[in-house]
C-alpha cells in the first residue's frame, strides 16, 4: 500500500477562469490512475481514472475531438 499523496494542478491553457479541472498525474506509477476533481470545490468528490483513460482522453483532446462541445 502506498501513502503517496496526489499533487495537484490545472493546465497551463486553463487562463485560471473558473472553469478548470485539477489533476494528480504522480499517482499513475504507484496506483495506476489519475485523480480528476473541480478545482472550484477542491474538498469534494474526486473521479480516479485509469491511466490508460486518461492518456486516450488526452490524445481526443489534442486531436480536437471534442471541439463541438
Amino acid at each position: 500500500m502506498t501513502t503517496d499523496s496526489p499533487r495537484w494542478f490545472t493546465s497551463s491553457y486553463s487562463n485560471n477562469g473558473g472553469q478548470c479541472v485539477e489533476v494528480a498525474t504522480n499517482l499513475v506509477a504507484s496506483r495506476g490512475v489519475v485523480p480528476v476533481r473541480d478545482s472550484k470545490n477542491q474538498a469534494g468528490p474526486v473521479l480516479d481514472v485509469t491511466a490508460a483513460s486518461f492518456a486516450c482522453f488526452v490524445a481526443c483532446v489534442k486531436a480536437g475531438g471534442f471541439s463541438a462541445v
